[in-house]
């Protein structure tokens, strides 16, 4: 795979000038983004403010979804910015990502959510920090601190959960959850992933950061939480 030589687009005015080739990967960025945030806040973030158990909990759990949503909120902007419809950003449209359609019933399944899907998202992030496209660098910067909050709000109330004598519940929640997160990188030859990569939009192939995600996770569970990390099939 050949890899375009310091290709550098600064703003979305030049984005405009751009390989239509370039043009369209950066809009199935966006996009992608726009829609996820969005689909992870209204069927995750925002129904768990019900399930936290405290005060305190369900004032966590609010900023962690109206973050979500800001997340939505910056990457939609900049989908306007560079001309994509609004219907391309439908759901009924662009499809979220199959990890969404787990069923949220308790408080310990959402801490374990946070806690796995949102490491995910701070690889995806983090393979955006020095994306060729400076609009989406920038983004990526903004929401890193945020990502990686909801990672350790996760982390911190599943450890809260385990310690008061439920680590049964964590267990159960990480045996039904995590096999579905792998999914969440994309496939092993992803034709878009080789554009993104020639065009140094990403850094590193979806392999690689799977990779990376199975190391991250195993060490969380299995040391962090003192839990077993379940079998891939």
């Amino acid at each position: 795979m050949s890899v375009v030589a310091a290709f550098e687009v600064k703003s979305a005015a030049e984005l405009a000038a751009q390989p239509e080739e370039y043009r369209q990967a950066v809009e199935k960025i966006v996009i992608s983004h726009a829609v996820n945030e969005l689909y992870g806040a209204q069927v995750f973030d925002e129904p768990a403010i019900a399930l936290a158990p405290t005060p305190y909990a369900k004032w966590l759990t609010c900023r962690v979804a109206m973050e979500e949503y800001h997340h939505h909120v910056r990457f939609r902007t900049l989908a306007e910015e560079i001309g994509v419809a609004p219907e391309r950003m439908d759901p009924a449209v662009k499809r979220p990502l199959s990890i969404f359609e787990f069923q949220l019933n308790t408080w310990p399944e959402f801490c374990v959510i946070k806690a796995i899907a949102d490491y995910a998202e701070i690889l995806q992030v983090e393979d955006l920090l020095h994306c060729s496209f400076h609009p989406l660098r920038n983004l990526a910067r903004l929401t890193m601190p945020e990502e990686k909050f909801h990672a350790k709000f996760g982390k911190d109330f599943c450890l809260e959960l385990i310690q008061a004598g439920r680590g049964a519940e964590v267990q159960g929640a990480i045996d039904r959850y995590f096999p579905i997160t792998p999914a969440f990188f994309g496939s092993s030859r992803s034709r878009n992933n080789e554009t993104y990569l020639r065009f140094g939009l990403k850094q590193r192939s979806n392999d690689e950061m799977r990779a990376d995600f199975m190391s991250r996770v195993t060490e969380l569970v299995e040391q962090d939480f003192g839990l077993r990390l379940p079998v891939l099939q």
